[in-house]
């Protein structure tokens, strides 16, 4: 069993920055994925960044090169740097780890995150 509490989510304005943290706790492997997805109002989930246990980092092409993902393994815990934000990345994000590619894994409840003037 595998929890996982998010924090960091909030109120910006375009152009503005977020730091997302994910602290799991629970049954840990050293080897495994953790990533950040979000869903949008009317969208369905999709996947924002994830990282693998070597530092292997995807994004999504749409936050490519604003945003930034990286982890403390020691601390069982992932982060997304979110800078440069647009009223788009307006969503709820959510945090997922996974033993490996093909488990389903396991979600935080989300933290909610608005991009608005």
């Amino acid at each position: 069993q595998v929890q996982l509490v998010e924090s960091g989510g909030g109120l910006v304005q375009p152009g503005g920055s977020l730091r997302l943290s994910c602290a799991a706790s629970g049954s840990i492997l050293s080897i495994n994925i953790m990533g950040w997805y979000r869903q949008a109002p009317g969208k369905q989930r999709e996947l924002v960044a994830r990282i693998f246990s070597d530092g292997t980092a995807n994004y999504a092409a749409s936050v490519k090169d604003r945003f930034t993902i990286s982890r403390d393994s020691a601390k069982n815990t992932v982060y997304l740097q979110m800078n440069s934000l647009k009223a788009e990345d307006t969503a709820v994000y959510y945090c997922n780890y996974r033993r490996s590619m093909a488990s389903a894994g396991y979600w935080g409840q989300g933290t909610q995150v608005t991009v608005s003037s």
